[in-house]
């Protein structure tokens, strides 16, 4: 085995990358940085129905995203590929053992059968799916375990042959008649699990199609790609006896196993889509961070020496231990996300804030200053106000130009006996305003005026300007969005509300 570590995250290409899918790749990530190791990604798409090669770009995708970036395994080639090594397809691999996709590794899988047909450890089983059925539902009856017992574990491989070239169909079988011991792994994160070899019957290698069952590939490949540890979900721990059978019979050496514990959702359910959003996708569209995401899955199960609770990528390398990976299922909590998200998003500098804000400003048409130094005071005025970059659209839009409307509710402040003198006053102190922004004195200056010209107070004098502002006479405080404010766009708003009286 290798003496440097050498960890996989291998997912199934059949959607996006689900948020626990993320900490499992995290956590192989961080194993691997943290002690010098390799991080490889292999797809295990031998599903043939549900695995698609856009759902694969999308994980890869997401991964990339999130900086979680593989030393081995496969790219998608516009993004990272060397020129050298590209091919027809959109995707290409960098590392020495591949193919790094299962269903282009099928004969290296026949081979590996082929060698336990021939050793007496596996065999071709012609049982149909009624007879296995039958055979389930007998077991049922009488209180037994369903394995299937086949009359063809000892038939020869010559006389399989024989039936395979009459045209019947079989699956290859892994004989477990003899393995009477108990199978121990030392878990990393659970200790001592026991396995009794007779808790599985003989399972299924090799379909009648020839396509290989999870748990052979799976154990091949992290033999042939030199897995010192597989860190996975805690699901797949009844999945490891049967790989250990499997290590055993082509004489591999067995990889140090490490389960995770399940996210649940509030209700204490595993984590699904009834409880919201779970896809790294979803949460990359409603404006997170991907070094927030990283902060706060990686806390789903681990904890920092010291109780530290928002850290950087390098400071989870640093840190991270399996020794304070805990067992026990963690609790996803939105809310404790967003406030992960916000103290990420807030310790940004503007300008790079800026950059990942703007993208949601335009999506919704937003027209705002392409000045920096503007740019630069908004954001001093709104990023305490925003957990996720998305947020910022509704904190703008109300001093975007093209989204400025007089509303429904501003008809009652409309009628006011008063207000025509207070939005004239308002806009003739604009149009003095020497300066083409005003400051935050400057307005209340401003306001102080208004109030003296019109001789009004109160909300006589606040919901008018509040309407000639922002068209409508509740909302958020006029001191800090009017210093953001050009000039000509308060009064062209003033005009049109004067229109309106």
């Amino acid at each position: 085995m290798s003496s440097k570590i050498r960890v996989r995250f291998a997912p199934s290409p059949t959607g996006y990358l689900h948020v626990g899918g993320a900490r499992t790749a995290l956590y192989d990530y961080l194993y691997a940085k943290r002690f010098g190791g390799e991080f490889i990604l292999r797809v295990e798409d031998t599903d043939q129905e549900r695995s698609t090669e856009e759902s694969m770009k999308m994980q890869l995708q997401d991964l990339k995203w999130l900086g979680l970036n593989w030393d081995e395994g496969v790219i998608i080639k516009d993004s990272d590929a060397d020129p050298a090594m590209l091919t027809d397809s959109e995707f290409s691999e960098i590392g020495e053992y591949g193919p790094y996709r299962q269903s282009q590794r099928l004969e290296i899988y026949k081979k590996y059968a082929d060698q336990l047909l021939e050793s007496g450890r596996a065999y071709y089983c012609f049982l149909t799916d009624e007879e296995i059925d039958a055979q389930r539902e007998q077991a049922r009856r009488e209180n037994r375990p369903p394995q299937v017992n086949s009359p063809y574990k000892n038939m020869s491989i010559d006389e399989a042959k024989a039936k395979l070239a009459a045209g019947e169909k079989a699956v290859v079988r892994f004989k477990t008649e003899g393995l009477k011991k108990d199978y121990i792994i030392e878990d990393l994160i659970r200790g001592e699990v026991k396995f009794p070899s007779d808790m599985v019957g003989d399972f299924v290698l090799l379909r009648s199609n020839g396509m290989p069952v999870y748990n052979f590939c799976c154990a091949i490949d992290d033999a042939l790609m030199k897995m010192t540890h597989v860190l996975r979900a805690e699901e797949h721990l009844s999945n490891t006896l049967r790989q250990m059978m499997i290590y055993e019979a082509l004489g591999f050496d067995l990889p140090k196993f490490g389960h995770l514990s399940i996210i649940l959702g509030p209700d204490k359910q595993k984590l699904s889509k009834r409880h919201g959003a779970t896809s790294c996708n979803e949460y990359r569209e409603k404006g997170y961070l991907p070094e927030a995401i990283l902060n706060y899955i990686a806390m789903l199960g681990w904890s920092h020496p010291e109780g530290k609770e928002i850290l950087s990528k390098q400071e989870l390398i640093d840190n991270f231990s399996l020794e304070r990976v805990n067992p026990a299922s963690a609790v996803f909590d939105e809310v404790k996300l967003k406030w992960v998200n916000a103290s990420h998003l807030r310790a940004l500098d503007h300008k790079t804030l800026w950059s990942l804000t703007e993208p949601f400003l335009k999506q919704e048409g937003l027209e705002l200053p392409e000045d920096p130094e503007w740019q630069d005071r908004s954001l001093e005025v709104f990023k305490t106000s925003m957990e996720t970059l998305k947020d910022a659209v509704d904190l703008y839009k109300p001093i975007s130009s093209a989204h400025f409307e007089i509303s429904e509710e501003a008809k009652d402040a409309l009628s006011w006996e008063s207000t025509k003198a207070v939005i004239e006053a308002w806009k003739q102190g604009v149009s003095a305003q020497p300066n083409e922004f005003m400051s935050q004195e400057d307005f209340e200056a401003l306001q102080n005026q208004v109030k003296d010209t019109a001789g009004v107070k109160g909300k006589h004098l606040f919901m008018p300007i509040r309407v000639a502002v922002i068209g409508k006479p509740h909302g958020a405080e006029l001191k800090m969005l009017v210093p953001l404010m050009a000039k000509s766009e308060l009064l062209a708003r003033a005009d049109r509300v004067l229109a309106k009286i």
